[in-house]
């Protein structure tokens, strides 16, 4: 009698989730874009890291006993490759590109982590895979050579890629070595030990002046909303649905990330922006074929 009313609600639930995730990410590329140029990467990210942790702590606290000190020389590191060092790249990227470089940019994460995987721990790869990547690098070397507004977005672009490239090491490194852990409890682990990663530099590189109240919006919003309650909902949907499916939420970002920065910051979309986010986001779909 339930087995109906069950699908039905998979059937809708999952893909508007899909949608409303990719909608907040992408959101998370206009609110750096917002926020980095008066708080600086540094900074920027040290409050996103921590108002993102502050969301999961109660997971982690609820699972404390799975976390023994020896857990946390795998969670350290991972939360500086998978956390601390891409967000930072990201905000640097927002600070002299527009927002949608970023959130194209960030597809490229798939690939990266079957390169990865491939390079350093032993996994097949296969011809369509290899073919995928070579046409998101092409991808990548179309976005970095455009101009917007006479300007070139090189730098940001590369930072994109190097951002993108930790996530896929970040991707491998949690699989192999956070498995089993309570998916948001581990989450809200990593984010704390990037916000103590970075807390060096983030007092360093404080802001020169005081912070618009348009750009504190931006920013908790970035912590709370992109990334504490982003991360909960992301592992809800793998544990539904498998992270295969959930992954397909990478396509939306940059369709999501580019559309925001149009319709509220103004921001150009360009022939070449819209050939590489078709060649990215083109490869990304070949490499998860079945």
């Amino acid at each position: 009698m339930n087995a109906i009313p069950q699908a039905t609600e998979r059937d809708w639930r999952t893909p508007l989730e899909l949608t409303l995730l990719g909608a907040i990410w992408g959101c998370s590329f206009l609110f750096m874009r917002v926020a980095v140029p008066s708080f600086g990467p540094f900074a920027l990210v040290e409050v996103r890291l921590v108002l993102g942790a502050l969301v999961l702590l109660p997971f982690l606290w609820r699972a404390r006993a799975q976390f023994p000190p020896r857990r946390w020389l795998w969670l350290a590191p991972i939360g500086l490759v998978n956390s601390a060092l891409p967000f930072v790249l990201f905000a640097y990227a927002a600070e002299r590109a527009p927002a949608a470089i970023g959130a194209i940019c960030n597809a490229m994460t798939v690939l990266f982590a079957a390169l990865i995987a491939f390079l350093f721990f032993g996994e097949k790869i296969g011809v369509r895979r290899a073919g995928a990547l070579l046409v998101g690098f092409a991808g990548v070397v179309v976005l970095a050579t455009a101009k917007i507004s006479g300007l070139s977005i090189g730098t940001a672009v590369l930072a994109g890629a190097a951002a993108s490239l930790l996530y896929g090491l970040g991707v491998n490194l949690v699989k192999r070595h956070m498995t089993g852990l309570p998916s948001a409890a581990a989450a809200a682990a990593t984010l704390s030990c990037a916000s103590l990663w970075l807390l060096p530099m983030a007092l360093t590189h404080l802001p020169p002046g005081p912070i618009p109240g348009k750009a504190w919006g931006a920013a908790i919003a970035l912590g709370v909303v992109c990334t504490g309650f982003a991360f909960l909902m992301f592992y809800r949907l793998i544990g539904r649905i498998g992270p295969s499916r959930a992954s397909t939420v990478t396509y939306l970002v940059p369709l999501f990330g580019a559309a925001f920065a149009w319709l509220f910051l103004g921001e150009p979309v360009t022939l070449q922006m819209l050939i590489a986010g078709a060649l990215i986001l083109g490869s990304v779909a070949v490499s998860q074929k079945g």
